[in-house]
């Protein structure tokens, strides 16, 4: 019963989150750390040791999952530490899950709004061409040009059906 708790406040933090990234495409700190902190908290007034572990790994493993892609580019701190809120609510494996699922939705978002924009063609070929210029002259310099032209979304359209993917993966 406590877990689908937390799951509830985890979805609507979730919907909290979602709101904010599609209106300013920001996830702000007031959201996450607090979130973060009283995942921790909660999990370890109801699990003592046991729960304070499960919560600390989640965070953990959610974070660092999403620091490895902020490092790249692909997504935002506010999603960074979003993780480390989704993972504090609801373990590590759930946080693993979601990110994962998460991924998944954002490159069918990403593919789609290319279509849409009639730009796969275009970018596909930016990236054969460096992938070429890669292996011809042996040099990362190719890979790391024209990084400003990013496709950018809110990342949480893609974090609301991983979740729900993870979800009913784990249906408590």
């Amino acid at each position: 019963m406590a877990l689908t708790w937390m799951y509830i406040v985890c979805g609507v933090l979730l919907v909290i989150a979602l709101v904010t990234d599609l209106r300013s495409m920001k996830i702000p700190n007031k959201l996450t750390l607090p979130g973060m902190v009283a995942g921790l908290l909660i999990n370890t007034l109801l699990g003592s040791w046991h729960g304070f572990l499960f919560a600390a790994a989640g965070l953990g493993t959610g974070f660092g999952l999403m620091l490895i892609l902020y490092w790249i580019g692909a997504v935002g701190a506010g999603d960074v530490k979003l993780f480390g809120l989704i993972g504090a609510w609801t373990g590590a494996a759930f946080a693993w899950q979601s990110a994962l699922y998460s991924i998944f939705f954002a490159g069918i978002i990403g593919v789609g709004i290319l279509l849409w924009r009639r730009e796969a063609i275009m970018r596909l070929r930016r990236v054969a061409f460096n992938l070429g210029g890669f292996f011809l002259f042996r040099s990362g310099k190719a890979l790391t040009s024209g990084r400003e032209a990013h496709l950018r979304f809110p990342f949480m359209t893609a974090v609301i059906p991983g979740a729900i993917s993870a979800y009913l993966y784990f249906l408590p």
